[in-house]
């Protein structure tokens, strides 16, 4: 029998904030971009539950947030605090809050830095499982000041989508057999790899549903969505066979930066993506790769209209330390990049609001 869990630390960031600024306790916080009274540029990067209240969320566009925030205040709520990342605070408690759960289970996959998958198939069954894990959150409460939510499931799809389902501090069990019954009336929305355009396509036809989408035909899945339908089957009967590893290797490395102002130079955008250039090779050092085959430029507009365009090197890019695997580069992003700045990818010269670089295919 396996028993995968799924561990989602509640709003993780906003959270250590508090943890290390216990005035913020009891406050309703956002940790993103300066907001500047409601002139701010970026986003929101998350947000703790009495912000959430107010509309607040990760991945809203600052100005908002800050909109929300005084709307909120206006009508006698508390004060928003909108504080900037702390990166490196972060990373130092999630590596602290991994080992805890590294030493504590069969297999363990650290899937970004503020969750973690964790095999603990050994405790036999599902309920020794769920009291090892009511002992972790203990843990974890008692050493590092964090709640965190659990999922517990028989692979790591149901223990991911359980995981969210009682938030925050939550701890939900689906066993074997329930699964289904799990599944069923829960939005399309909670499976992985459904965004807002795939639930919009489906929403069109009808589905809104883990149910309505298993009366799909797996032929019509794989017609809409190509071999990624045939997942997405899969996905809506419960069926996930990966195993918990933290065997992988990163496919990409990048960066983006989201101007103070919107802007239609092509001097000011380029020298940006030429600092973005040097930093994203040097990561690439810092983490031993030696190259990569293709780049990315992402370019979003100030309607958020966002375009990625690529080229891919058939033998790749050797790192090296000549500088040549720089120019090289910095070419192939500025090649890129001018499309952008004429007919060709904008032929209404709109203002650009935010550029991106990425290496992929690493090896």
């Amino acid at each position: 029998m396996r028993i995968i869990v799924h561990v989602d630390m509640d709003a993780f960031y906003a959270a250590v904030e508090e943890r290390y600024n216990p005035g913020l306790r009891g406050l309703p916080v956002a940790v993103g971009a300066d907001p500047k009274e409601g002139n701010g540029r970026g986003v929101v990067t998350t947000a703790n539950y009495l912000a959430r209240k107010f509309g607040i969320h990760s991945a809203l566009p600052i100005s908002r947030a800050w909109r929300f925030a005084e709307a909120a205040r206006q009508r006698g709520e508390a004060a928003t605090v909108f504080i900037r990342p702390n990166f490196p605070l972060y990373r130092e408690v999630s590596a602290r809050i991994m080992q805890i759960f590294e030493g504590s289970a069969d297999a363990f996959e650290e899937a970004s830095i503020d969750e973690a998958y964790l095999d603990v198939s050994a405790h036999g069954n599902f309920q020794a499982a769920a009291e090892h894990m009511t002992k972790l959150k203990t843990e974890i409460r008692e050493r590092e000041g964090l709640g965190c939510s659990v999922g517990i499931g028989p692979n790591k799809l149901i223990a991911k989508i359980a995981s969210g389902h009682q938030k925050p501090d939550g701890l939900t069990i689906v066993l074997p057999e329930k699964v289904q019954e799990f599944l069923n009336p829960l939005p399309i929305r909670v499976i992985p790899g459904i965004g807002p355009k795939s639930e919009a396509f489906l929403h069109e036809r009808n589905m809104r549903t883990i149910m309505d989408l298993r009366e799909i035909p797996e032929a019509d899945l794989i017609d809409w969505f190509g071999q990624w339908g045939q997942r997405l089957f899969e996905k809506a009967r419960g069926v996930d066979d990966s195993a918990v590893s933290n065997e992988w290797t990163r496919k990409s490395l990048g960066e983006q930066e989201t101007f103070e102002e919107d802007t239609r130079s092509s001097s000011v955008v380029t020298d940006r993506l030429y600092g973005m250039a040097e930093r994203v090779l040097a990561k690439l050092r810092e983490k031993e790769f030696a190259g990569f085959r293709t780049v990315t430029v992402t370019v979003r507009f100030f309607d958020f209209q966002t375009n990625n365009r690529s080229h891919s090197i058939k033998n790749g890019i050797r790192l090296d330390n000549d500088g040549e695997a720089l120019r090289f580069l910095k070419q192939e992003a500025l090649t890129l990049l001018q499309p952008f700045f004429d007919a060709r990818e904008n032929p209404r010269g709109k203002a650009i609001r935010l550029i991106g670089l990425r290496l992929e295919k690493l090896f």
